[in-house]
Formats: C-alpha cells, structure tokens, sequence
C-alpha cells in the first residue's frame, strides 16, 4: 500500500467520523428532547434541543473539513484540487459560523453569555 493511500483511507476516516459525529448527535439530542420537554417551560425544550443538534452539526463539520484538508493536500496535488479544496472550506466554514451564530446566539469571538442548560 502506498503513501498515498494510506492517507487518502485516513482523510475517508476521519470524514465519516464527522457523518458519526452528526448522526450520533442527531439521535441523542432527539432522544433527550423527547424524554424531557415536559420538564422544561414552553418553548425551552426547542432551545435546548436546536443548541445541542447545531453543536452536534457544527462539530461534524469540523471532521468533514479536516478529512478534506488531510485528502486534498497530501493526495490531490493539482492546484485545481486545492481551489476546490479551498472552496470545500469556505463554504464549511461559513456553515459552521453562521451554525455557532444561530445555536449561541453570539460570534465565536465573544464573550459568552448566560445560557440555557
């Protein structure tokens, strides 16, 4: 086996650790908020579940650009790839911005503020 494959299998990994990470968190956030919205007052249950599902996207989204970045740049060595893996990251990254904005309520680079469990 080559170099290259060994770290082309790596990166397909590491991305369906990110797919893991989105369906595992999926099932749990739905699974929690099912059994526990009565304990919570009208429309916090909603909160609760959107904050835990967003971090559960926005987490795979960080294994799904990693996965990229180890597959394109060791394997893809075209400058083609790299504009696409380029492209692959903007739009990751913006997803994952705009994710964090929606789930907490603030940039990434603020301070945070009193939370909902």
């Amino acid at each position: 086996m080559q170099f290259t494959e060994i770290v082309s299998a790596i990166g397909y990994t590491i991305e369906g650790l990110g797919v893991l990470v989105v369906v595992v968190g999926s099932v749990s956030s739905t699974l929690v908020f099912l059994s526990s919205f009565r304990r919570f007052e009208e429309g916090v249950a909603y909160q609760v579940y959107r904050r835990k599902l967003g971090r559960a996207i926005i987490l795979g989204l960080e294994f799904l650009i990693a996965g990229d970045i180890v597959r394109t740049v060791v394997v893809a060595d075209t400058l083609a790839n790299v504009a696409i893996l380029g492209m692959i990251i903007l739009i990751r990254a913006f997803l994952s911005l705009t994710l964090h904005l929606e789930v907490e309520g603030r940039w990434p680079w603020q301070e945070e503020r009193s939370r909902l469990p």
